[in-house]
């Protein structure tokens, strides 16, 4: 099958003070969540200046990447400019007619997978005649993402020779959404197996066989359970265990964007501080050559039928077609109560 550009859908980030609020109303969009909340995440980017890291990493990545494949590649945002909707028709006005989609996630779940089909999705439905959209499958089992993972872990712990506690972490989501993940004959909780599974390949790259894997960034009602322990609770924790170093791995994110740099480098790196604890946390994959690389090869498997490479038994899943699910009810997302 032939393909006429890659398409790097991601997130988005605001890159202004001005983009904030706006930013925080199109990511929160239908989720009940109360003003408060967004006047409280809005001050912790106002922090950084208003600006996410985000595009501009993803706009790096996307150069290397434009070095590595023969295909036009375009970036669109599921949240923030450039909008996917917008980038869907400068690509349909350039006479493109199939694309691939690289989703900047590397696992399953609604949040991690089927949210991105569902960007999909909405800008065909923006587009008259679009073109055929191809989503790439979840890759947190690739050798490459591994091998920088375990590469940026030994970095951040070259002070500490083998005193520290190693630490990964990922986004938080309801429990009930962990529950769903998947298709319902696998069991569900996909998503926080597949981090368990990326942690574990990680943690034995670097020939660690202690670690944990904790939780970050739960945005949710006190009462809705989510993924825990969070992440500055266990710092906490290990403060209280007698650990002296700690080294964070955030295994859940391509780029430093604000969860990393406001959850990580502010809060959980001040509160080790607060107590004594050396802290380290290893940067993440976007800025990797080896990055571009991974996606390179990604492509290359719809555009050479070259094999998929992975270090785990889990099916390589994620590659779906005009925002369909990869499987029946994979990764349904939560029906939320009526008022």
């Amino acid at each position: 099958m032939s393909y006429d550009a890659l398409l790097w859908l991601s997130f988005g980030g605001p890159e202004g003070p001005g983009d904030v609020r706006p930013f925080l109303e199109n990511v929160t969009r239908g989720r009940g969540v109360p003003p408060e909340r967004l006047d409280e995440v809005e001050q912790h980017y106002q922090h950084f200046g208003g600006v996410s890291p985000i595009n501009a990493l993803n706009r790096s990545a996307i150069g290397r990447v434009r070095a590595l494949v023969d295909l036009p590649v375009y970036f669109g945002n599921r949240n923030w400019h450039p909008m996917v909707e917008d980038t869907l028709a400068e690509m349909k006005a350039a006479g493109v007619r199939r694309a691939l989609v690289f989703p900047t996630s590397a696992y399953g779940g609604y949040s991690a997978c089927r949210q991105y089909d569902e960007d999909i999705l909405r800008a065909r439905a923006a587009v008259e005649d679009a073109p055929e959209l191809v989503k790439i499958r979840q890759f947190f089992d690739h050798p490459l993402f591994v091998a920088s993972f375990a590469d940026s872990v030994r970095a951040a712990a070259a002070g500490f020779g083998d005193d520290y506690r190693l630490v990964f972490t990922a986004h938080s989501v309801p429990v009930s959404a962990d529950r769903a993940a998947g298709p319902p004959e696998e069991g569900g909780h996909r998503y926080s197996r597949q981090v368990a599974e990326a942690s574990r390949l990680v943690a034995e790259a670097v020939g660690v066989t202690g670690y944990d894997v904790v939780w970050q960034s739960r945005s949710g009602p006190p009462e809705v359970p989510w993924l825990e322990p969070d992440v500055v609770d266990h710092v906490e924790a290990l403060s209280a265990e007698g650990v002296a170093n700690v080294v964070v791995c955030p295994i859940g994110f391509v780029s430093d964007h604000l969860e990393v740099v406001w959850d990580l480098d502010t809060e959980a790196r001040d509160r080790a501080a607060e107590l004594g604890l050396g802290f380290a946390r290893a940067a993440t994959p976007n800025e990797d050559p080896r990055f571009a690389e991974l996606v390179a090869e990604l492509v290359a498997e719809h555009l050479a039928g070259a094999p998929a490479r992975k270090l785990s038994d889990f099916p390589a899943a994620g590659c779906t077609v005009d925002g369909a699910p990869c499987a029946p009810l994979c990764c349904e997302p939560a029906k939320r109560p009526r008022r």
